[in-house]
């Protein structure tokens, strides 16, 4: 008990204290909210990462794709790291951080009103960032509960509270530039904790050959296959590929993601950060999920399977980390993983109530920019404090009452923002032709196909199509749906509605033609 006090008791400290180190770079709303669109690859790669994952990936996700598909759910890590990490940065990244700057957009919503030339568009982002954001904010306290009780004798709400509490603080004193330090910090814990957790995991099952040996015996529901669990690609590859799908590609369209590249100092940070990026991914993501796939082999212990046979998925991490304390050693890993487990709720959290209060505060209530620096910074930290808030309060009825639809709201919120935005801002980036009605017809379809994922998941509505019914029998395949559906109708509306006119359209993109002077090296002479 001491070594896990003593380590939260450090790792808060620091938080702390690189809060208040960070008051010098959020005197004004570009420091604040951008880091002065000076921040270099090593924080900019682990503030995307670290806001990627969190615990509800290393405690829920973990658990949970870990139990349905075995050792194939690595494969969802290795497609965060190679399509929502590497590929992200190399389609999105220069081009992300050339045109917000050319067009002085600080959100995503402002970019959509800027891009476009359409206040309404701007207006309707924010609405579905506010929206959406505040159940997928709270979200990030899920697993925790599991985790410190068997860590801990001290009540979930407590937890949440604090956590809440001291996110809130030193977001407040620095801004983004607090919170990319902070996330490098907690990256750092990150990769060292997911590391000696495996190790452990491993070692406590006899190593890896015996581990995979015992797995393999375990028979799966959806398959009739042998081995199903230590398969290439598990009991169900379908389904596993929908995981695949919205997991990765989802980032794209994620507000608190994308924000990342509008901050990155230079090209150079740009082709640094998107190594560091992926394989801080292939670490965090690759070693939650392969840990994860192990999850059927502590079947056994009470409180994950019930009596009826429903699976507690929160609890199999945790019930993998309880079986530790047989070692002397047991007691430092499981230390290091609540340490983790916080470092990755907090830097999610930071990220998710910093893009929620600036799209608020300059996107909906400047959305005239008549407000001074000082009170839109001061609007801007009221803001936060008030997400934290919500988001904590959220958290605890939640777990209090087990309300389901908060639940069920936490689950499409990946899916509604990823399905409005990613691709008209993909778009948006690279094709001139893209139409503001093509933009209104992503957001009107990616929020349509949730609202009918709600109302299947509550039984309102049902699909007697097979493929229908096969689509929205989970948030994940209709997450799925919406995003490559919008990938659809964009060009399809653009082409056929009014475009906008060539001179506004060719300003807008004036930014990827400004020329500069680069070694050879960097290009080969004519």
């Amino acid at each position: 008990m001491a070594i896990k006090i003593i380590l939260l008791v450090v790792f808060f400290a620091v938080m702390i204290g690189i809060g208040v180190y960070s008051r010098k770079h959020a005197t004004n709303v570009n420091g604040f909210v951008l880091g002065g669109r000076n921040v270099g690859p090593w924080l900019t790669a682990f503030a995307f990462g670290t806001s990627y994952f969190s615990a509800v990936i290393f405690i829920g996700y973990a658990g949970q794709f870990g139990w349905n598909f075995g050792l194939a759910s690595t494969w969802i890590g290795l497609g965060n790291a190679f399509i929502g990490s590497l590929l992200a940065w190399v389609v999105l990244g220069r081009r992300t951080r050339i045109m917000t700057q050319h067009i002085d957009s600080k959100t995503m919503p402002d970019f959509f009103g800027k891009r476009f030339n359409s206040p309404a568009l701007k207006i309707a982002a924010s609405v579905i960032v506010f929206i959406f954001l505040i159940p997928y904010t709270a979200s990030l306290y899920n697993g925790l509960s599991s985790l410190f009780n068997m860590a801990f004798d001290i009540p979930y709400y407590v937890c949440i509270i604090v956590m809440a509490v001291l996110t809130c603080i030193y977001v407040l004193f620095g801004g983004y530039m607090a919170t990319a330090i902070n996330d490098f910090v907690q990256g750092i814990i990150m990769l060292i904790g997911i590391v000696a957790v495996v190790l452990a995991v491993l070692y406590s099952n006899g190593g890896l050959l015996n581990a995979m040996t015992e797995l393999s015996h375990i028979e799966a529901e959806t398959s009739a296959m042998d081995g199903a669990f230590t398969s290439f690609l598990g009991p169900d590859p379908l389904a596993l590929l929908f995981v695949v799908i919205l997991t990765s590609l989802g980032t794209w369209g994620l507000p608190q993601m994308v924000g990342k590249f509008y901050a990155i100092k230079s090209e150079d940070a740009i082709k640094k950060g998107t190594i560091i990026s992926t394989i801080f991914a292939i670490i965090v993501a690759g070693g939650c999920y392969f840990l994860g796939g192990f999850g059927r082999l502590y079947g056994g212990i009470e409180g994950i399977v019930s009596e009826t046979g429903s699976v507690s998925f929160d609890a199999i991490v945790p019930a993998m980390l309880g079986t530790l304390n047989n070692y002397s050693w047991g007691d430092i890993i499981i230390a290091v993983v609540i340490v983790l487990v916080l470092a990755a709720s907090m830097s999610t959290l930071s990220s998710l109530v910093l893009t929620s209060s600036s799209t608020l505060t300059l996107d909906v209530i400047d959305s005239k920019g008549t407000m001074s620096e000082k009170k839109k910074m001061l609007v801007m930290r009221i803001f936060i404090a008030f997400f934290v808030a919500v988001s904590a309060v959220i958290a605890i009825v939640k777990d209090t009452f087990g309300f389901t639809f908060i639940a069920q709201m936490m689950g499409v919120s990946w899916g509604a923002l990823a399905g409005a935005f990613l691709a008209p801002f993909l778009y948006g980036l690279y094709w001139k032709k893209t139409t503001k009605a093509a933009v209104w017809a992503s957001f009107a379809f990616g929020i349509a196909v949730t609202i009918v994922q709600l109302l299947c998941s509550f039984g309102v509505i049902t699909f007697s199509g097979e493929v229908m019914s096969y689509l929205f029998a989970s948030s994940i395949r209709s997450g799925v749906v919406s995003m490559v559906g919008g990938l659809v109708i964009v060009p399809i509306v653009s082409l056929v509605t009014p475009k906008m006119k060539k001179a506004e359209v060719d300003e807008k993109f004036a930014g990827y033609d400004k020329q500069v002077t680069v070694t050879v090296k960097e290009t080969l002479e004519k």
